[in-house]
């Protein structure tokens, strides 16, 4: 993702990890709409500081209004929201984020 892109431009973001859309069914109706995607996987792939940069500049640039994270229960999900919340102490940003974990059969947690 080009982290200058005009479409991220005060938008309100949802980083979900990949296997979310296949166990969570209601994904697009109720976690999508009117968000924009990014979406990666904390366990699989090998460009975690990557993504820590490119959200960093992300915040820093383009006046995000709230970030949702939605990961699965599984440990190695949980490094969805590690990897926002160092780019969010990097960037400074005190955007609002909202975090949202979905078992492995298909539930939000409350």
């Amino acid at each position: 993702m080009n982290p200058n892109a005009p479409y991220l431009k005060n938008a309100d973001l949802l980083v979900a990890a990949d296997c979310v859309p296949f166990a969570y069914p209601d994904f697009h109706r109720k976690l999508l709409k009117g968000k924009i995607l990014i979406i990666l996987c904390p366990k699989l792939d090998t460009t975690i500081n990557d993504y820590i940069e490119k959200m960093t500049l992300i915040l820093k640039n383009q006046n995000i209004q709230s970030i949702t994270v939605v990961h699965m229960e599984v440990p190695c999900c949980f490094g969805v929201g590690k990897i926002i919340q160092t780019a969010k102490e990097k960037s400074g940003s005190h955007v609002t984020v909202k975090d949202i974990t979905i078992s492995i059969d298909g539930r939000i947690l409350e």
